[in-house]
């Protein structure tokens, strides 16, 4: 029995108590709670639905959670239920119940943790989004990991995700990077603002090589040489380092289309009609104040020129029309006003502005031997993905930067992601199905198979391991409800230790000549169910599950 079938039992004993006793139903929450006690001791579940109903039905909270305690003991599934405190009620369940969730977990296989509870979502997820000047940095290659993660996880529980990177290819950040090709083919400095690194020569001779006698053309026509052929070829670039992380896109989107297509100046003169832009000191203004932004922003400037934000319209109308109900923006730390000025966007438009969702994600530092690493070989200013990826490989590098919320700076140690020891999380977790991989191997050369009398499994520690993985559903469904794949990591550490403990105290493969017994083949079926919802949870993270370490 998992919590989610544990929630409906508890459910089903509250509604009939009221209803016997004639108390008010509405008083019942939606959500009854069950979580499992910190001291094993107490129960294997608790639940506070007792004290959460008892005022709204005016009774004592102590006299309904008995009401309910002696309803649930005479269940099948429970094996006790007793109140503690001002209303608590523990509840253990019977071994036969417990081992549901093994037959459970067994019988999905790999679709165990899936759900449909967002099947009538239609997402489109932007992250990433780095403009194609250099080497994707640690912020864009967190993103690179929460996001696909988060892809993963969305997409488990029934929406229809598209992946999307917005290619930021016109603006001045492009005429920086031109202008710094031109320079490094020329042999002359880097321009003031220009940008610097290995990399800039690299591409420059690229270039030249694909288009012999670029720097003998006229200024404009070897401008847009640099731009076409250098632009593509850092892009190219970007897309390869992403698909070696494990991370691709349904969508490439160029910013550019939306200025080539008229697409910008229709969203703007939409607005203007509909009242929701301003005039005022010569330009047009989005009331984004609406929606928190601590001033005004300018969508058309004094000059006539449309500012940044005049193609994040253009860009929601786009999102919109493709059919997304809902767009999540994932941006770097540098990027928190954009929360009130997207919502804004939306809101002009007509749309509810919970229609955006924007995360925010903190920098990210690569330590090692204690101290920061600040500087990349070839980008020369930053650390790029492939410094990490050089450094730790992509298991590590992709589960180090999901398992922590991205509201925090996250400190990377890369001594730690090197060393093959249970203090490295990728390794504690990658090692656990490793080992249950050999268990399993071994087992077959014995003749031990899998079993099916679960309710042979009574050990403290079988219970544990069991309960745990009962709660992987729920797990990915709060990581999807909440966009915090990190639930999903920390979950697979306490699964892992779990595991480990359960294999120093209970036995699976026969000694010598013992005998094969049921308790051998459920404990066996144990361990297959804890390997595949390891399995399941790693491939949520994009991070492998080796067989053997």
């Amino acid at each position: 029995m998992t919590p989610a079938l544990l929630a409906d039992l508890v459910r089903a004993a509250a509604t009939d108590v009221l209803t016997a006793r004639g108390l008010d139903l509405s008083a019942l929450p939606a959500d009854v709670g069950i979580e499992r006690p910190r001291n094993p001791d107490h129960g294997d579940y608790a639940t506070n639905v007792a004290l959460r109903t008892a005022k709204k039905a005016g009774v004592a909270p102590r006299d309904l959670a008995q009401w309910l305690a002696d309803d649930l003991a005479a269940r099948d599934g429970i094996a006790a239920a007793d109140v503690a405190g001002p209303g608590f009620i523990n509840l253990r369940l019977a071994a036969e119940a417990q081992g549901g969730i093994v037959a459970d977990a067994l019988a999905a296989g790999a679709a165990f943790g899936t759900g449909a509870e967002l099947a009538d979502r239609v997402v489109n997820l932007e992250f990433v989004s780095a403009n194609p000047t250099g080497p994707l940095h640690l912020g864009g290659t967190r993103w690179a990991a929460v996001g696909d993660a988060l892809g993963r996880v969305l997409s488990a529980r029934g929406a229809k995700v598209t992946r999307e990177y917005y290619f930021n290819d016109a603006g001045g950040q492009i005429d920086r990077f031109v202008d710094s090709l031109i320079a490094a083919a020329q042999g002359e400095p880097t321009p003031e603002n220009g940008y610097g690194g290995a990399y800039i020569g690299e591409i420059a001779a690229q270039v030249v090589a694909a288009a012999p006698g670029v720097l003998d053309q006229p200024d404009g026509q070897r401008r847009e040489t640099f731009r076409t052929v250098g632009v593509g070829l850092m892009f190219d670039e970007i897309k390869r380092d992403l698909h070696a992380f494990r991370t691709d896109f349904d969508v490439w989107f160029h910013e550019k289309s939306l200025h080539d297509s008229g697409a910008v100046e229709r969203a703007v003169e939409r607005l203007k009609a509909s009242g929701n832009l301003y005039f005022a000191d010569g330009a047009w203004w989005l009331r984004s104040t609406d929606e928190g932004d601590d001033k005004d922003r300018p969508v058309i400037k004094s000059d006539g020129t449309p500012a940044y934000i005049a193609g994040d319209l253009a860009y929601y109308l786009d999102k919109r029309a493709r059919g997304f109900d809902l767009l999540i923006y994932m941006l770097g730390a540098d990027h928190h006003g954009y929360i009130a000025r997207l919502r804004a966007a939306a809101a002009a438009f007509g749309d509810d502005p919970g229609t955006v969702e924007v995360l925010i994600g903190q920098m990210v530092n690569l330590v090692k031997d204690g101290q920061p690493v600040r500087m990349s070989k070839r980008a020369g200013t930053v650390v790029t993905m492939n410094d990490l990826v050089d450094a730790v490989g992509v298991d590590a590098a992709r589960y180090s930067l999901i398992r922590s919320s991205v509201d925090s700076t996250l400190d990377v140690d890369l001594d730690l992601l090197a060393r093959r020891t249970n203090d490295n999380p990728v390794f504690y977790v990658q090692y656990a199905h490793a080992r249950l991989a050999s268990l399993q191997r071994n087992a077959a050369d014995v003749g031990l198979t899998a079993g099916t009398e679960y309710g042979l499994l009574t050990h403290p520690r079988e219970g544990d391991l069991i309960r745990t993985i009962g709660e992987f559903p729920e797990v990915v469904a709060s990581a999807a409800e909440l966009r915090e794949p990190h639930r999903v990591a920390r979950y697979l550490e306490s699964l892992a230790s779990a595991y480990h403990k359960f294999y120093d105290s209970c036995r699976v493969l026969p000694m010598g000549d013992e005998e094969i017994t049921e308790l051998h083949r459920a404990r066996l079926a144990l361990c297959a169910a804890a390997r595949q919802v390891l399995a399941n949870g790693l491939e949520l993270l994009g991070v492998s599950a080796p067989e053997r370490m």
